[in-house]
């Protein structure tokens, strides 16, 4: 597939598991999905960049596919569950929804209509990709509440806006209607 980032993923995992069991180390690990939400940095990253194409016109269609999303305030919490729980083991899937590109597009229309959200798929041939699976039982066990990926979209495009990479819509005048007949 030639995916280089999710393959530089899963081989450093996998030798984290490998070093930590040599080693005699007790290693716990939480797998975020594409995360979402306020940028702490000043500059945009490649998660954030598939919602910012949708928003600035560079994406005339949306993809036929599925993707997992999870707020980054969820992944941060996560983190300190499994560090706090003596009984954490193993892996910690987290996230909140799959969603198809589509269903991401049409909240985006939905919150920020002002944008140039595309409307369209990309491979209208092919029947719509469902979306796969996805259990955070171990996590939610844990006491982990996710945030709505509805949240986690609105936040993420307020945060572009705020950090200047989205310009931020003026709201529209509305002209008044007056009638001077109907005042006499």
């Amino acid at each position: 597939m030639q995916n280089w980032y999710c393959y530089a993923k899963t081989v450093a995992e996998q030798t984290a598991w490998e070093e930590a069991k040599e080693k005699g180390v007790d290693l716990v690990v939480v797998n975020p999905v594409l995360v979402l939400g306020p940028l702490l940095q000043p500059t945009v990253n490649a998660s954030i960049i598939h919602i910012l194409k949708y928003l600035k016109g560079s994406a005339k269609t949306y993809a036929n596919s599925v993707q997992a999303y999870v707020h980054v305030r969820d992944v941060a919490l996560a983190h300190i569950l499994v560090y706090e729980t003596p009984s954490a083991s193993g892996r910690y899937l987290c996230g909140e929804s799959v969603l198809h590109r589509g269903d991401v597009v049409e909240i985006l229309a939905t919150f920020f209509p002002e944008y140039p959200i595309p409307t369209r798929c990309s491979d209208e041939v092919k029947p719509r990709v469902k979306p796969y699976k996805l259990t955070t039982q171990k996590l939610q066990d844990l006491g982990a509440e996710f945030t709505p990926v509805k949240q986690c979209l609105y936040e993420t495009v307020k945060s572009l806006q705020e950090k200047g990479h989205l310009p931020v819509p003026k709201p529209q005048e509305v002209p008044l209607k007056f009638n001077l007949k109907s005042c006499l």
